[in-house]
């Protein structure tokens, strides 16, 4: 439900609002417009709808409105505005395109290094890589753990480039929280709700996968276990999902970049890397979300792809990532959007 105060409602109205929401036993979550101030009310309203309705005989506000859907702080209905998304000194859900690029896994600092200053000259403005992998085998590289993470705030030094690295574990998260920039939530952990409680009460902007088998809806009902703890920072990425197809990894789904942009107010990426799983593909794939209105790209970048300990079949060399770049440019002015 949505509270909508009136453009003249004071602040000790606005308390006396959140004070009897919390009495009710709901949480509040305050979205200040330019004109006037909306409290989104979360909770179980079954079997006392009335204590809601009440509020609106309170000073200062001008109306109480049910949200239809059952992502309540996802939802355009609590906010018609689009979210931006801070990453450092870097907006995600401006004007501007962000592409987020490196390599699947950070292997050693030759290879972090090299790769952090191709895509930084090529002109990414977040660097990505993972020090802790999820991977299908357990034999295969689960990589470098905290050596890692210490890699990646090397690369960030020298580049300037903020960093998002996965996090699979919410044991993990106060040791990857102080190396990184932003913590991403892969397909394989997009319903582990466990970890999205308590990335939720983090601090740190979340950029969360879409599950290989996961509906928008679910998608949505994801973000809003991170939304619903506090923290309002969450990046919405398009990976692909598992269908019938085998010509390519996954079925990079180009709809959900305009359903998603529809339904909710926060950020939407697309990773074509992982959608197609070839690197031939990423290009093409790219300039096709840029189109469908993705506010980024999150890019696999490898110096030698044949010899990646992870995804090297879908990474770019720095040379096609440059190249990805210099095509992108056109296609984001077409649709009213820069780098």
């Amino acid at each position: 439900m949505i509270v909508v105060m009136k453009s003249d409602a004071t602040r000790e109205q606005v308390d006396k609002v959140l004070s009897t929401i919390k009495y009710f036993g709901y949480k509040s979550h305050i979205i200040q417009g330019v004109l006037r101030t909306v409290i989104g009310v979360i909770g179980d309203e079954r079997g006392k709808p009335h204590h809601l309705e009440s509020l609106r005989v309170l000073e200062g506000v001008e109306n109480v409105v049910p949200i239809l859907q059952p992502y309540k702080l996802a939802s355009r209905e609590i906010k018609p505005q689009n979210t931006a998304v801070k990453v450092g000194k870097v907006e995600i859900g401006n004007h501007k395109v962000v592409v987020m690029a490196g390599p699947c896994a950070v292997e050693n600092e030759e290879q972090i290094i090299e790769t952090a200053v191709a895509v930084k000259n090529a002109g990414a403005s977040i660097l990505r890589g993972g020090a802790y992998k999820p991977r299908t085998s357990p034999y295969a590289f689960q990589g470098l753990g905290e050596e890692g993470l210490k890699l990646l705030a090397r690369a960030r030094e020298l580049t300037g480039l903020p960093v998002v690295t996965e996090i699979l574990d919410s044991d993990d998260l106060e040791i990857i929280a102080e190396y990184s920039d932003m913590l991403q939530i892969g397909a394989r952990n997009s319903q582990n709700y466990a970890l999205l409680r308590r990335v939720g009460k983090s601090n740190k902007p979340i950029l969360l996968k879409r599950g290989m088998s996961t509906t928008i809806n679910e998608f949505l009902m994801a973000a809003e276990y991170i939304l619903s703890e506090g923290n309002q920072n969450v990046v919405l990425c398009e990976r692909g999902i598992r269908t019938f197809e085998t010509a390519t990894r996954n079925t990079f789904d180009l709809n959900a970049i305009p359903v998603l942009k529809e339904k909710t107010h926060l950020p939407v990426v697309a990773d074509p890397s992982h959608g197609t799983g070839y690197w031939q593909y990423v290009i093409p794939m790219s300039l096709a979300a840029i189109a469908a209105g993705a506010d980024g790209l999150i890019i696999e970048v490898h110096p030698k792809p044949e010899t990646a300990m992870s995804d090297g079949v879908q990474s770019l060399k720095p040379s096609k990532f440059a190249t990805l770049m210099e095509k992108a440019k056109p296609v984001a002015n077409a649709v009213g959007r820069g780098f």
